[in-house]
Parts: structure tokens; C-alpha cells; sequence
């Protein structure tokens, strides 16, 4: 087996908009990171570490659509950045 890739510094920033995108949409939406946890069939530890802003925590594109798909919200918005 391989191991992954570890994150660039130039993707940092990005990792930590997109963990606040997924908190700002899991909120909006009135639910807690455990009954999204429940729903993705993670543990409420790993969602809270890819939400963290102070965790760099990689995840595959797959789990990306997961969550999306869980938030009934279209993929590429958790991935629009505010500056």
C-alpha cells in the first residue's frame, strides 16, 4: 500500500476554507457533525477534524460528494473560497 501524499503549504488555506464550508452548510441545514458523522458513516471525530480550522485533514473526492450529497447541496459550492 502507498501512502498518501502529504498536503502542500499551498493547499492549507484551501483545506481549512473548504472544513468551514462543510461546518457553514452543516449549520445552515440544522444539523450536528454526529448526525452528519451517522449519515456519511464516519466518525463525528473525523468530520470534526476536516471542519476544524485549526486541523489540515485530508479527504478523498468521494467523501467530498458524500457530504455534499447529505447537505443537498451541489459539490462545487463547498469548494468556492472567500478571501
Amino acid at each position: 500500500m502507498s501512502k498518501s501524499k502529504p498536503i502542500s503549504i499551498e493547499n492549507v488555506d484551501k483545506y481549512v476554507q473548504l472544513g468551514l464550508n462543510i461546518a457553514y452548510y452543516r449549520k445552515l441545514k440544522g444539523i450536528t457533525q454526529e448526525q452528519l458523522a451517522e449519515q456519511l458513516s464516519i466518525s463525528r471525530s473525523h468530520l470534526s477534524a476536516i471542519e476544524a480550522p485549526n486541523i489540515v485533514k485530508a479527504f478523498s473526492i468521494e467523501l467530498l460528494f458524500d457530504i455534499a450529497n447529505a447537505l443537498q447541496v451541489e459539490s462545487y459550492k463547498l469548494l468556492i473560497f472567500r478571501d
